[in-house]
């Protein structure tokens, strides 16, 4: 029985690992191809504007408020730990450090997951089960420069924008939080503030942000153009799809300090 048992853990793991090599391979071969495609001018950039519509302009409200929310929940968690152990104006420096490094970031990445991602996948799967990615092949177009190509790119232009714009706001909430929390003025915020700054803690925001832009709607296309099975297959395909993009933007983020703040 455990000889039995330790077969069916082996071939699990066997055939967990061949479903994520494939993955990885055919995700390879779209990126190679869209930027094959953006090379050769292939891409409207009308379609890159509209998607920019969707996928930027819309999405600020929420990843504002998002942010918002996180500069104040930052505040308040650091003023409740510091107990008075620290002088007061390092709160500036817990909120900047912890909202440009890390919050701002990979929080704007979870919302446009949840709110770009999923509906990319959607969209394409929807397109896939109604036979219309083989109707754009039959007239000789080409998927990739039609649909997925104005995605990716609208969303590697977004995603730096926004985690800016969060960014700032998470600072601001923060500092507008400690003050009424903690009496800690502008002024000694930023004191504090500038005591661990780095000139290049913000292009590591950015930096982030543009990693995570490709990634999200590289995988949000890639899941979308290989569902299968009607409805039902739309739906289990856009929840893969949400948990392999959660999974992905945690494991870029895990590798960027060894790489980047060493």
């Amino acid at each position: 029985m455990n000889s039995g048992l330790s077969l069916g853990i082996v071939s699990s793991v066997e055939k967990k690992t061949k479903l994520l090599a494939e993955h990885a391979g055919q995700i390879g071969i779209l990126f190679f191809n869209l930027i094959w495609a953006s090379l050769r001018f292939r891409v409207s950039a009308k379609a890159i504007f509209r998607q920019v519509h969707l996928v930027g302009i819309q999405s600020v409200p929420i990843v504002l408020l998002a942010a918002g929310l996180v500069g104040i929940v930052t505040s308040q968690q650091g003023g409740y730990q510091m107990q008075s152990s620290l002088p007061v104006y390092i709160m500036g420096s817990i909120v900047v450090e912890s909202v440009i490094l890390e919050m701002g970031p990979v929080l704007t990445a979870i919302v446009m997951i949840g709110r770009v991602g999923a509906r990319i996948t959607a969209e394409l799967g929807t397109m896939r089960v109604s036979e219309q990615i083989d109707a754009l092949y039959s007239v000789g177009r080409d998927p990739v420069e039609v649909l997925a190509a104005p995605r990716v790119l609208a969303m590697v232009i977004s995603m730096p924008v926004l985690v800016a714009l969060a960014n700032m706001v998470g600072i601001l909430t923060g500092m507008i939080s400690a003050q009424y929390t903690l009496g800690l003025g502008a002024e000694r915020f930023f004191y504090g503030a500038r005591l661990f700054w780095h000139s290049y803690d913000m292009f590591y925001s950015l930096l982030k942000a543009f990693f995570f832009g490709i990634a999200i709607p590289l995988i949000a296309v890639h899941m979308g153009l290989r569902t299968r099975g009607g409805a039902e297959g739309v739906g289990r395909t856009t929840t893969e799809s949400v948990v392999l993009m959660i999974l992905t933007i945690l494991v870029i983020d895990a590798m960027f300090p060894p790489l980047f703040l060493q």
